[in-house]
C-alpha cells in the first residue's frame, strides 16, 4: 500500500503504469557527496544518461516531509538550497516525514523508497560498508542490512574507497548479498579500477547480469543484488595514490574528533583537495557511467 508521504512524479508514475524501465537515483550525492555546482550538474547528467539508454530516471529525496520519487531540476535546486539538509537512512526516514524535514536519501533509504514505488533498479556511486577501525567503533553502514532484505538491484562501483573493503566483502557474503562484477572479476574500489579483492561472481555483459538477477527472483532468495562496475579508465585513480590520501584524511578527521554522519562528507572533501580534484572527476564520471549501465539493465530486465 502506498503511503501518503510518497509523491511520484507524473513522468515516473506514467512509466511505471505502462511497464517502462525506471531507474532510481539517490540524492545524498547532491546534499552531502559533491560540492556545488558539480552536485547539480552531476544529478542532471545522471538523469540524462538513464534517458539515453531508454529508461526513465527517478531521483529520490525527501522535501519538507514528502518522499519525492522523480525530482525535476527545480526540486534538485530546492534540495541544494536547503540549509539544514539531512542525510537520511532507514532509522530516521520516518522521522523526517513526520517532522517535515528535507534531506538526501542514502543507499538504504533510496532502496526503501524505490521498493515502495515499484522500482527494481537503482544506480549510485558507491555503497556504504564496514568502516576502517570498525573493531572499536562498530561503524557499519545500514546499506548492507538493507541490501540483505530489500529486493532492489544496485549498480555501483563497489563500496567507497575510504571503507574497510575486505571486511565489507566479508559482511556482504555473510548477509547473502551477491556481488556481481560486470565486465570485471575484481571488486572496483570506487575511484580505482583495482582493489586486489577477487570476485566470485561476474557477468560478461548486461544480458548475463539480467539473467542472474532474474534467476534470483525465480528462486525467491530475497534481498537485493550488487552489480559492480569499474570507474571509467580515463578518470580512474591508481589505488596506491588514493590510499595515501585516505590515510592522511582519516588521520586529520580523527584528530578533529569527527564522528557519525559528518565523517564521510569530510573525508570525501579532504581527499578531493589532496588529490587536486582528480577524485572529484572520478566520482562524477563513475556516477554518470553507473547511471547509464543501470538504464541498460532496467531495459534488459523489462524484456
Amino acid at each position: 500500500m502506498m503511503h501518503n508521504s510518497i509523491s511520484i512524479s507524473a513522468e515516473v508514475d506514467s512509466a511505471l503504469s505502462e511497464g517502462q524501465p525506471v531507474v532510481a537515483l539517490e540524492s545524498t550525492l547532491i546534499t552531502h557527496g559533491l560540492p556545488n555546482p558539480e552536485n547539480y550538474q552531476c544529478a542532471i547528467s545522471a538523469q540524462d544518461q538513464v534517458r539515453a539508454e531508454g529508461a526513465v530516471p527517478a531521483t529520490i529525496a525527501v522535501l519538507a516531509g514528502q518522499i519525492k520519487v522523480g525530482l525535476d531540476p527545480s526540486e534538485i535546486n530546492q534540495l541544494i538550497e536547503t540549509e539544514d539538509c539531512h542525510k537520511l537512512s532507514r532509522h530516521d526516514l520516518a522521522t523526517a516525514c513526520a517532522k517535515g524535514l528535507t534531506g538526501g536519501t542514502t543507499v538504504a533509504a533510496t532502496m526503501i523508497c524505490a521498493r515502495m514505488a515499484g522500482i527494481r533498479v537503482f544506480a549510485t556511486g558507491g555503497i556504504g560498508g564496514v568502516h576502517r577501525g570498525w573493531q572499536d567503533s562498530f561503524d557499519i553502514s545500514a546499506d548492507l542490512q538493507e541490501l540483505s532484505q530489500t529486493p532492489v538491484t544496485v549498480v555501483c562501483s563497489g563500496a567507497k574507497s575510504l571503507l574497510d573493503l575486505p571486511a565489507t566483502m566479508e559482511m556482504l557474503e555473510t548477509l547473502g548479498i551477491p556481488v556481481v562484477g560486470l565486465g570485471t572479476r575484481e571488486l572496483p574500489a570506487f575511484f580505482s579500477v583495482e582493489s586486489g579483492i577477487p570476485l566470485h561472481q561476474w557477468a560478461d555483459d548486461i544480458a548475463e547480469a539480467a539473467q542472474i538477477i532474474q534467476a534470483r527472483q525465480q528462486l525467491a532468495l530475497g534481498g537485493g543484488e550488487l552489480v559492480v562496475v569499474p570507474p571509467p579508465a580515463e578518470q580512474a585513480v591508481p589505488r596506491q595514490d588514493v590510499e595515501q590520501w585516505i590515510t592522511q584524511a582519516v588521520s586529520e578527521a580523527t584528530a578533529s574528533g569527527l564522528a557519525g554522519k559528518t565523517v564521510t562528507p569530510y573525508l570525501l572533501d579532504r581527499i578531493a583537495a589532496l588529490s587536486g580534484g582528480t577524485t572529484l572527476k572520478a566520482n562524477i564520471a563513475l556516477i554518470k557511467n553507473n547511471a547509464a549501465v543501470a538504464g541498460q539493465l532496467a531495459v534488459a530486465l523489462r524484456t
